[in-house]
């Protein structure tokens, strides 16, 4: 595993720790996926601040999304028929791209009812296509983790991150 910074290095321990206060063991799998999920090409526009979803038999599931954007925190809400189809829409209220999923994957990276999920998405947008990955123990978030990390990649690839003048 290689850092390229401190910065990185920091973040990678910062989640490790999230990690080992939810599992009881941590494997080289869960490192490895830790490491992978921070690291991005660019800089990162958005991001997860929280998350959350509510599901109710026979009922619309709910997800309220606060993401850091350019680093103002904004909020959305939206209401579908799937947890993660929920955190993808609420998402979407608050960026302003045009994207469409393609591929959305899920596995476990260790196993246990306390594993580690990585969750791997593909995004469209303009005829670019990029790869997002996330993971978390909670698998809801691994997808939003994934989803931001994809809208990323797109700012990246696009300049819209960083504009030229």
């Amino acid at each position: 595993m290689e850092f390229d910074s401190d910065d990185s290095l920091n973040d990678a321990f910062v989640r490790f720790k999230e990690l080992a206060d939810k599992k009881h063991e941590i494997f080289d799998e869960d490192l490895q996926a830790l490491v992978s999920e921070g690291q991005i090409e660019g800089c990162e526009s958005i991001s997860l601040v929280s998350l959350k979803v509510s599901s109710e038999t026979d009922k619309q599931n709910v997800a309220d999304v606060k993401l850091t954007i350019d680093g103002q925190e904004k909020t959305a809400t939206a209401n579908t028929s799937g947890a993660v189809d929920a955190t993808f829409s609420a998402i979407n209220s608050l960026v302003d791209i045009d994207v469409n999923l393609q591929l959305y994957s899920v596995s476990n990276v260790t196993h246990g009812t306390d594993a580690l999920g990585e969750v791997n998405v593909r995004l469209e947008s303009d005829g670019r296509i990029v790869n997002g990955q996330g993971a978390d123990t909670d698998i809801i978030i691994a997808s939003a983790k994934a989803y931001i990390n994809g809208l990323n990649k797109i700012l990246v690839a696009t300049d819209k991150a960083h504009p030229q003048i």
